[in-house]
């Protein structure tokens, strides 16, 4: 019998791995912009086509290369970083492996110009394939300049899996933006289809993160500085009042390089413990400066994982150095200067005694949220009569007899009336009714969004909602890169009662609202929108499906929100005429039931 073990060729081999480095077209960007910095660049443009699928461009003014390094840089394992088995534990580069290039040109099609300041000419290499199709000597000024076409032409699976392009575009923002952020003194310009999007001047970090986050202000942020024997602490946290309700402006750069870190980020969320709700979600730009040998960044392809030594203590410094900031501001308000260059001077230590962070108290009331469940009287008297025979008829446990029959067994009271139905509100959360076969809880929230979900489903496809325009209309201000995503979804919030408009580069204004929707934070409520899309993979149909959810789930009634006795009359009815009433949209239940015989068995 032969030998069924074989090595596989080389363009497959460099497939597999392109599998783990370039997932998308916004792995390829933060690639080149690591070799970019790598290089010494001090101005880096951006080109993009097609949300990176038709061209990734990048050009640069770094230190170029020979001809013999543009020709090797594109194998396997090749790098100038390290040379021996010691340089892994102490890099101070963004890349070293030797393994983005060669990912890169096995599933695209590449143009290399690149020329060193003492060369009189440079060189361009055309790549198809991981193949080297033409090499020659042409004039091009000093630096680098990659062109990535028609990523994964050669695995149209793969192509398949990729999604929108304003999901697709939005990741490249991101990761274009990580890049400006840890090199404020390098210029960075991005082009998007022949249209210039972000223009970065050079310039100190504070301008730069008003320039990244153009809907902040300086008067918003608080300066952290620390120097420690283990790390050195740098950047801007927001004040408490701007933090929001979604993830997403929160940043750790370790050497400049930007990691994503569940430990160290419950660090900064546990220093805000008692001036932010558990749905809230502070600001931070954090840059930590470290022993390169101290931490192993050679965790994962994406170089986006580092390993401390000293993990524990470096959580703690975090921790203590927001504290510290927070404290100061508690103190006395102070707002960094950032035209007269002033900074705060922190020293190291926990939040000063004597500072009440008091929690602040989010316990609802029978206001706007309650309002929301709607006036939608002539719906609710059609559906009443039909819903007061199929609420409890879901759970009778006597599947023999007809529909009338079991609702009249479970529903009817010792006197015979249906109509005096008894509802009490248990901690603001639950509502709870007797039924002949025990006890019914509804959770009220979970109740709401399913209310509210199949309504609004029902509006994009068959029945848009009415629209009520605001006295005041109201501006959102959008993070880079999400100005194309809502406009792609501005038809179904149209057809959900928003009349939305642009107004300028990522600001929109919100010119009317569903009739029957109230909102703290209209703009809580887009990005949320946003984020899902940016999360999931969209076809038509479940475009609706998934705006429908999310504007259900941010509009619902909240656990702690007081009811009368009419709205729990009212929120039961209509979440009985429901095609599925026992879970809410994500799956969470709705309804429970508790037995006489199960309550019998606690005595």
């Amino acid at each position: 019998m032969s030998d069924i073990i074989k090595l596989l060729p080389e363009h497959v081999a460099s497939q597999i791995a392109a599998g783990e480095v370039i997932q998308r077209p916004s792995s390829i960007v933060k690639e080149l912009i690591d070799n970019a910095i790598d290089a010494g660049s001090t101005e880096i443009k951006l080109y993009i086509k097609d949300a990176g699928k038709s061209l990734v461009q990048i050009v640069d003014n770094g230190t170029g290369m020979s001809a013999g390094d543009a020709r090797l840089c594109w194998e396997r394992h090749a790098t100038s970083k390290i040379s021996q088995t010691e340089d892994i534990f102490k890099i101070n580069t963004m890349g070293f492996r030797g393994e983005a290039l060669a990912s890169i040109a096995s599933v695209a099609q590449i143009e290399l110009k690149t020329r060193r300041e003492t060369d009189e000419l440079g060189t361009y290499i055309l790549i198809e394939g991981s193949e080297v199709k033409k090499q020659e000597s042409i004039a091009a000024n000093r630096g680098t300049g990659i062109s990535v076409k028609n990523l994964f032409y050669n695995i149209p699976a793969r192509r398949n899996f990729l999604k929108s392009n304003p999901v697709e575009w939005k990741h490249i923002v991101e990761e274009f933006t990580r890049g400006a952020l840890s090199n404020p003194l390098t210029s960075f310009m991005l082009w998007h289809n022949d249209e210039v999007q972000f223009d970065f001047k050079k310039g100190d970090f504070c301008h730069r993160v008003l320039e990244v986050f153009s809907d902040r202000k300086s008067q918003d942020l608080l300066e952290v500085d620390e120097q420690t024997t283990i790390i050195n602490v740098t950047g801007f946290i927001g004040k408490p009042e701007i933090a929001k309700r979604i993830r997403g402006e929160q940043f750790f750069f370790v050497n400049r390089r930007f990691i994503k870190d569940a430990y160290l980020n419950h660090a900064v969320q546990n220093a805000f413990e008692g001036m932010l709700s558990k749905e809230q979600f502070p600001f931070y730009i954090l840059n930590i400066e470290i022993d390169a040998s101290k931490i192993d960044i050679n965790i994962h392809p994406t170089k986006t994982e580092v390993k401390f030594e000293d993990e524990r203590n470096v959580y703690q410094i975090i921790r203590a150095v927001v504290r510290k900031a927070l404290g100061d501001y508690v103190q006395t308000p102070v707002n960094p200067d950032f035209d007269d260059n002033r900074f705060m001077n922190l020293l190291l230590t926990d939040t000063p005694k004597g500072i009440n962070l008091s929690e602040n108290s989010h316990e609802g009331t029978v206001g706007s949220s309650a309002e929301s469940l709607g006036n939608f009287k002539e719906i609710y008297q059609q559906q009443r009569k039909q819903s007061a025979l199929n609420w409890e008829a879901l759970y009778n446990p006597e599947r023999g007899m007809k529909q009338e029959e079991k609702v009249k067994t479970l529903l009817l009271s010792n006197d015979g009336e249906q109509e005096n139905r008894t509802f009490f509100q248990l901690n603001n959360q639950f509502i709870v009714t007797p039924i002949k076969s025990g006890l019914m809880l509804i959770n009220q929230q979970t109740g709401h969004e399913r209310i509210l979900y199949e309504r609004y489903l029902h509006a994009l496809v068959q029945t848009p909602i009415a629209s009520q325009q605001l006295l005041f209309p109201k501006a959102v201000n959008l993070p880079p890169g999400d100005e194309a995503i809502l406009l792609e979804i501005l038809p179904e919030m149209g057809a959900l009662g928003f009349t939305i408009n642009s107004f300028g580069k990522n600001t929109f204004v919100i010119n009317g609202l569903p009739a029957e929707l109230h909102l703290e934070n209209e703009q809580d409520l887009v990005a949320a929108i946003i984020e899902t899309y940016k999360a999931t993979k969209f076809t038509e149909s479940n475009k609706n499906k998934v705006v429908a959810k999310t504007l259900a789930k941010k509009a619902a009634i909240k656990s702690g929100t007081k009811l009368r006795n009419e709205e729990m009359n009212r929120l039961v009815d209509e979440l009985f005429a429901c095609s599925e009433p026992q879970f809410a949209p994500d799956g969470k239940a709705c309804i429970k039931t508790l037995s006489l015989a199960e309550i019998a068995k606690m005595f």
